[in-house]
This record gives structure tokens, C-alpha cells and sequence, in this order.
């Protein structure tokens, strides 16, 4: 099966009050409509959105009746705060303030005039010693001795994460010598390994990929994978910096030392 495009399908008494709120405050396009229906979409991945007017046949017998209720349209966004700003400048209808929950989701929520509740979350990072103010402001951060963490097959350099003052990513070197190989092991967010000197061979979901210096490997986030150094090797790292690794046939996850 390949999925081309997701679609959530609201049932509402007003289909066009839901309409002009989804491409007022959210940004949608009306991709095609009857009087009975509306299809929405954006350019970018949200969900689309289909409005139907409740008591339409093509529902089944059992659902007509029933509006959308009970779920949240949920859109990941960046600039969680300028958008909260923006909508509220905008005189949208925000039913819920901005907040963060302790496991590092920050949200808010609106209601649409069908009762629909739409949240935008952003997840944050938690930095105790760095208010927001503060992550506005360019940093320059020097790797020191507390930075480099050595293991048996490869020593990670960080160059930046929370404790430095990112925000968002995580960034580090790889040093690897000549005939050396890690752990089988996955990670939850997306890395870009970018080879500087040497070359690494990758196997990933059980396809081996050679990569040589000057070339950029993009390994997908919760696959197995497993990195050997042909040849003394270095390597830039860059990752969300929420990004936690697993190792096969152990339970849990932890935090990248030279990552958090």
C-alpha cells in the first residue's frame, strides 16, 4: 500500500462557517465544493480536510445525524508563539491559551464556529537555564573538554545542543578509526551525516550504503542501523536535539550524551 495524501472528514452543520475559518486563520485552499461539501487542502503536509453538511447520504445511515465531536485536528507548526500572536491579533477564536505540557509539547487551541477544535503544537526542548528572550539571541558556542565523549568504537565531538544553547538541533563530529564498527541501534528523529575525511559504509533496513568524503547521508528516524569505518574517518552529525537512541532486543530508549 502507498499513501499519497491524508484526509480528515468532519461532519458539521455549517459547512461554509467551517470553510472561511480553515482558510481565514489556517491557511487552507478550497480544492473542490458543492453545496453539501467542501475538500481543503495546503501545500504543505497538514492533514487535508473534508467538510461534509450533516445528514448527508453519503454518511453512513447511523453517523448522519452526528457532527464532528470529541477529536482534535492537530497541526505540528514553528513559531508557536508568533503564531498564537498572529491568530489572536487576527481575532481568532482561542479557546485554549498557549501552555506546555511537562512532557515538552507546547499548544494552544481554537474553536470553530461548528464546535471543531484545531490545537497547533510545537515541541520544545526544555532548558531550564535559558528563557526565550535569550534563544533569540546568535550564540556562539566553543566545543570544551566536558564536549568530547569517547567510546570503544568512535569519539563524538559537540558542537551544539541544549546545553550549549540550541534550541532545535543538536550538531557533533564523529571520529572513527580504520576498521571500526558500532552498535546496531536506531534513533527516533532524522540525521544528516555529512563524511568530511575517510569514507563509512552504512547498512540501514538491509541496504549497505558507502559514503565517501564530500557526500551527505540522510538516514530516516526509527530504523536499524549500523556504521562502519572502512578507513580513519570523520563525520558531521546534525539531529533534532529531542532525538533518543534504542538498541535492538534492550527495552526503553536514552539521550545521546554529546546530543542533549
Amino acid at each position: 500500500m502507498n499513501v499519497t495524501t491524508s484526509t480528515l472528514s468532519l461532519t458539521v452543520a455549517d459547512v461554509e462557517a467551517s470553510r472561511d475559518f480553515f482558510r481565514t486563520h489556517l491557511g487552507y485552499e478550497v480544492a473542490m465544493a458543492d453545496d453539501r461539501f467542501c475538500s481543503l487542502t495546503r501545500a504543505d503536509a497538514a492533514v487535508d480536510i473534508v467538510l461534509l453538511r450533516k445528514g448527508t447520504d453519503v454518511l453512513p445511515a447511523e453517523q448522519r445525524d452526528r457532527e464532528a465531536g470529541g477529536l482534535i485536528v492537530a497541526l505540528t507548526v514553528c513559531g508557536l508563539v508568533a503564531e498564537e500572536a498572529r491568530l489572536r491579533a487576527a481575532g481568532a477564536p482561542i479557546t485554549m491559551p498557549l501552555r506546555e505540557e511537562p512532557w515538552g509539547e507546547r499548544l494552544f487551541q481554537m474553536t470553530d464556529p461548528n464546535g471543531v477544535i484545531v490545537q497547533l503544537v510545537e515541541w520544545a526542548v526544555p532548558d531550564p537555564g535559558t528563557d526565550e528572550s535569550e534563544c533569540t539571541a546568535m550564540q556562539v558556542a566553543t566545543p570544551a573538554a566536558d564536549d568530547i565523549t569517547v567510546t570503544p568504537n568512535a569519539t563524538m565531538t559537540s558542537l551544539a545542543a541544549p546545553s550549549s544553547g540550541s534550541a532545535e538541533l543538536s550538531t557533533w563530529t564523529v571520529a572513527m578509526d580504520a576498521d571500526t564498527t558500532g552498535p546496531e541501534h536506531s534513533i527516533s528523529r532524522e540525521q544528516v551525516w555529512t563524511v568530511t575525511t575517510g569514507a563509512l559504509e552504512v547498512t540501514c533496513d538491509g541496504r549497505t550504503e558507502k559514503v565517501s568524503a564530500g557526500q551527505t547521508l540522510i538516514l530516516p528516524p526509527a530504523l536499524v542501523r549500523r556504521i562502519h569505518a572502512p578507513e580513519q574517518t570523520e563525520a558531521h552529525v546534525s539531529m533534532r536535539c529531542d532525538g533518543t537512541v534504542s538498541v535492538p532486543g534492550t527495552e526503553g530508549s536514552r539521550e545521546l550524551p554529546w546530543a542533549r
